[in-house]
């Protein structure tokens, strides 16, 4: 079995500022004018190439392309809600071996896209862990649950921000943390409240897309390294067992 690369992300990264900026490009020739940099958004596919990469890992680790979803097919059923998307559905023989998120947060407005980020990421977790419980998956084992996220590496992104406490204190940690900070403090919680069975935060730069370390990990914990190589245990255990 192939080793993970450390920079296993790295074509994903540069695809994905690529296709931000064609997309962007194609808006403004037609017309439109999208607010801040959600032009380069509403046309989605950014995160193709974290998809297909994890989709090829899962097939190096004795999953079939078959069972692989991405795009189509992708609806899971949740408790509070009849289904939800997600990024990456694997589905074998009927039982649901994992389900995972790819989302990315770019600037200028980190401060509301920072709250509805936790805020889907959480519901997303509760929503289908609460299903799975009530018996929605049949006689599926626990699903492995993946988040994934990419953050732009930018100033505003690194700049410290204040907290408002009218009446009770927040916690310390995330006093005069950037959104970098946050960030990172919200995937390690997701994992250690076991709402994902991992998580894995990068942070990247436009101008650095074309090397070949154009991304950061601020945390080891939360390293593409370790998300994959847990993934990949999880997917390898279930095609042995499924062999027997």
């Amino acid at each position: 079995m192939r080793a993970i690369n450390q920079f296993i992300f790295s074509d994903a990264v540069r695809d994905f500022w690529r296709i931000r900026e064609r997309q962007a490009y194609a808006q403004r020739m037609r017309g439109q004018s999208d607010q801040g940099s959600r032009s380069a958004v509403t046309g989605g596919r950014q995160m193709d190439g974290f998809s297909r990469k994890i989709a090829e890992l899962l097939s190096d680790a004795g999953i079939r392309e078959t069972n692989i979803f991405q795009k189509k097919t992708v609806e899971l059923p949740g408790f509070y809600r009849p289904t939800k998307e997600w990024d990456i559905v694997v589905v074998v023989d009927g039982v649901l071996l994992a389900a995972i998120e790819l989302k990315s947060q770019i600037g200028p407005s980190f401060g509301n896209n920072f709250n509805n980020r936790t805020e889907e990421a959480l519901g997303s977790a509760v929503d289908i862990w609460t299903a799975y419980r009530d018996g929605a998956f049949r006689s599926s084992p626990a699903p492995w649950l993946g988040y994934l996220l990419l953050l732009e590496d930018c100033p505003q992104s690194r700049r410290p921000v204040s907290v408002v406490e009218p009446h009770f204190n927040v916690f310390p940690e995330f006093k005069g943390a950037s959104y970098a900070v946050r960030y990172e403090l919200f995937c390690r919680k997701l994992v250690r409240e076991r709402q994902y069975s991992a998580a894995c935060f990068i942070t990247a730069s436009k101008e650095q897309s074309d090397s070949v370390g154009n991304y950061s990990e601020p945390a080891d914990d939360l390293s593409a390294v370790r998300f994959l190589s847990q993934l990949r245990s999880h997917a390898k255990v279930f095609s042995v067992s499924t062999r027997e």
